[in-house]
């Protein structure tokens, strides 16, 4: 209930940094399909923060929970593709892996 408050109160479509993170996982447990892609948001852009930025294993494990959790959308989720690719993107990036398609 506490998460769901500040996430009314915040007055933004996506609440970021670590209380974004804190708020999805969160909700993302109770209501995966209404948090889920928002959490797998939030995880790909906290990747690139400059927190985790010297920190591959670190920057890795964020990105493994975003595309699990964007994995784990209905496919009937409107955001599931958009949210995976996303992640999956990042992923390679990271891995030093040429993007799909090139």
């Amino acid at each position: 209930m506490r998460a769901r408050v500040q996430l009314l109160s915040s007055n933004r479509l996506v609440v970021r940094g670590t209380e974004g993170l804190r708020i999805y996982r969160l909700l993302a447990q109770v209501e995966p399909e209404v948090y889920g892609s928002k959490l797998a948001y939030v995880l790909v852009e906290a990747s690139a923060s400059a927190q985790v930025r010297g920190l591959p294993e670190r920057r890795l494990a964020l990105l493994e929970e975003a595309v699990a959790v964007a994995s784990s959308l209905s496919s009937a989720n409107p955001f599931r593709a958009k949210m995976l690719s996303r992640a999956l993107a990042a992923k390679r990036e990271l891995e030093g892996r040429p993007a799909q398609g090139t």
